[in-house]
């Protein structure tokens, strides 16, 4: 038992570093996916035993309510939680919930709660689950984790399919409830852009990779300054990837019931193309190998790139780590292959589960799906975390869509959930499954590095991480 835990929880955190957009070390309070990289040797010390400590410890509701415990990584989701029990308390006065709230390390919360589940004692009633850990939490399915297909139905209508199914189990009950889409957009320096005589215009009138990299070449030609790009790509995570995937509506995964595979013509196109960016000095490599880092976000600042794709909950870097771009950018679908593609992904995110160990399991689930899936719950999500939110009823409402007093709306240029409206029905998903570590660790330390920093062929590079990953299923 003791080995198995081990290996389930280093393989949780490889894939949490390596997923993408799972977060980073330094992602703020608040972001979608944090993760905080766990070294091996801090995830065998606590396999041997070692108690994790909190970092924020907090109990709200009455004594008399019925005591739960809950664990997350992130103190703004217990913040949100907190204050969604007391909305849940005042509305539910026969069904009143006391619930301690505990912030663990992001590492040290998903091995206790792995440990936990493994060992069938110690689970709190209600966890964070990022996304890079679904597959080992999930491992035990429903005896481990209580399905929420009931407690959301008051709401699964108005609810994004294609971000449900990401937290699905293989058994197709729903165990997890997102906090986000996690729907993968454009962004565009359009305050830079203009400088060089390409206006709003121009950037709408892109719909294909093709009118994007000729885009790119106009204003590398325009700017003429060495050091300056159009766009970077990751070799420290696979987002471009994933957007690729999803236009052909691909997965690279094979679902829980097919085989994986990574030489899809799909990641074979997108790789093509950025070696042609880099090539054409249209593209940087990212600094430290990912948009998202703090590298990442000087390079914004810098002004060394002007348009980029990425999760919507990306949002929460402006914000936390680039405010004076405030006003400068715009958000647009990004581009396809081909006309009439998905121009979408849901990337990253984290969903809550509710353990078999609780002390009210379906208590629980009501709480947790009216606290992220109501409109009540949700309205809160986008004022005070900044995550585009599942629940499409929203988002062509104008009091939350377009409310001026909401930071994001008064941060870009144009309203994010009209951007996020025009292309409900255009996300797709990648599944996060068993063997998403393995590819995930190959592609984001060895095949991306190939490809992009050493220019190795890309069929030769698939080829060799197609090896890697069939050893292991």
């Amino acid at each position: 038992m003791k080995k198995k835990i081990v290996s389930a929880i280093l393989s949780a955190a490889m894939v949490a570093s390596l997923l993408v957009g799972c977060g980073t070390t330094n992602a703020p309070e608040g972001a979608s996916g944090e993760s905080g990289q766990v070294e091996s040797e801090a995830a065998e010390t606590e396999a041997e035993g070692t108690e994790a400590v909190p970092e924020a410890v907090t109990t709200v509701g009455p004594d008399s309510g019925t005591h739960m415990e809950m664990w997350s990584f992130v103190e703004a989701h217990n913040t949100f939680y907190a204050q969604m029990l007391d909305k849940w308390n005042e509305q539910n006065p026969d069904r009143q919930i006391q619930i301690t709230f505990t912030t663990y390390p992001y590492g040290d919360m998903h091995q206790k709660l792995i440990m936990s589940l493994q060992t069938a004692t110690g689970a709190p009633d209600l966890c964070d689950v990022e996304m890079g850990q679904v597959p080992n939490v999930y491992e035990g399915v429903d005896q481990w984790l209580y399905p929420l297909n009931d407690a959301m139905k008051p709401y699964e209508a108005d609810m994004l399919k294609s971000r449900l199914d990401a937290y699905k189990g293989s058994d197709g009950n729903q165990y997890g409830a997102p906090f986000h889409v996690g729907a993968t957009v454009m962004y565009w320096n359009l305050a830079e852009l203009e400088k060089y005589n390409i206006t709003q215009a121009d950037v709408d009138a892109v719909e294909t990779w093709d009118d994007y990299t000729a885009l790119g070449k106009k204003y590398i030609e325009a700017r003429g300054e060495e050091g300056k790009y159009f766009t970077s790509v990751d070799t420290g995570g696979a987002d471009w990837l994933w957007i690729a995937m999803a236009e052909y509506g691909e997965d690279w995964t094979g679902g829980f019931e097919g085989k994986a595979n990574v030489q899809l013509d799909s990641v074979k196109k997108m790789l093509t193309m950025q070696q042609g960016w880099l090539n054409d000095k249209v593209a940087e490599v990212s600094p430290d190998g990912h948009v998202d880092l703090e590298a990442g976000y000087q390079n914004i600042l810098d002004k060394n790139i002007v348009s980029f794709p990425k999760a919507m909950w990306y949002m929460s870097r402006f914000k936390n780590y680039m405010p004076e771009e405030k006003g400068n950018w715009y958000i647009t679908k990004c581009p396809v292959f081909e006309a009439g593609q998905n121009c979408s992904v849901g990337i990253g995110g984290t969903g809550t589960v509710v353990t078999q160990q609780s002390s009210d399991p379906a208590l629980a689930a009501d709480f947790l799906c009216f606290a992220k899936m109501s409109p009540e719950g949700e309205t809160k999500i986008w004022e005070d975390l900044g995550f585009d939110v599942c629940n499409t009823s929203l988002w062509s409402d104008d009091s939350f869509a377009h409310d001026e007093s909401n930071y994001y709306n008064t941060f870009f240029r144009n309203y994010p959930y009209d951007v996020l409206n025009s292309i409900k029905d255009n996300i797709g998903t990648i599944m996060t499954v068993e063997i998403s570590p393995t590819i995930n660790e190959q592609i984001c330390t060895t095949t991306l590095n190939e490809v992009l920093e050493d220019g190795m062929d890309v069929d030769s590079a698939l080829a060799e991480a197609q090896n890697a990953v069939d050893l292991e299923q």
